[in-house]
């Protein structure tokens, strides 16, 4: 399955770049917009910065294309969308004020890791 190999190669740079409450929905049977929300957190501006340059470098050499990337110069909430898998990384102040969780609540929700 091709959204198996994105899904796995941005959880393990996630997990590599030592993201926090990394939790995944899957959103195939609400939205044709993508096949799944990864959602984290970073400590700091710097700390998401490097997670996403982390996500991006292994998802990119895994042969999947950077479609849009949002949000990098003030780090609060980074966007990076990769067509099959959308990975967001968040400030913990961003993640709570805008709740995805919440907002796609209908999907099917996954914790990976809590701390």
């Amino acid at each position: 399955m091709e959204t198996k190999k994105a899904y796995d190669t941005a959880i393990a740079a996630l997990d590599d770049s030592k993201a926090i409450e990394i939790i995944s929905i899957d959103v195939t049977r609400i939205t044709t917009l993508t096949d799944s929300f990864i959602i984290s957190t970073g400590t700091s501006n710097r700390h998401r910065k490097a997670i996403a340059d982390e996500v991006e470098e292994k998802v990119n050499a895994a042969g999947y294309e950077t479609l849009s990337k949002e949000g990098y110069n003030g780090a609060n909430w980074i966007l990076l969308d990769f067509g099959y898998i959308v990975v967001n990384i968040f400030a913990n102040e961003a993640r709570k004020k805008f709740n995805l969780e919440r907002l796609w609540s209908d999907g099917v929700l996954q914790e990976i890791r809590n701390k």
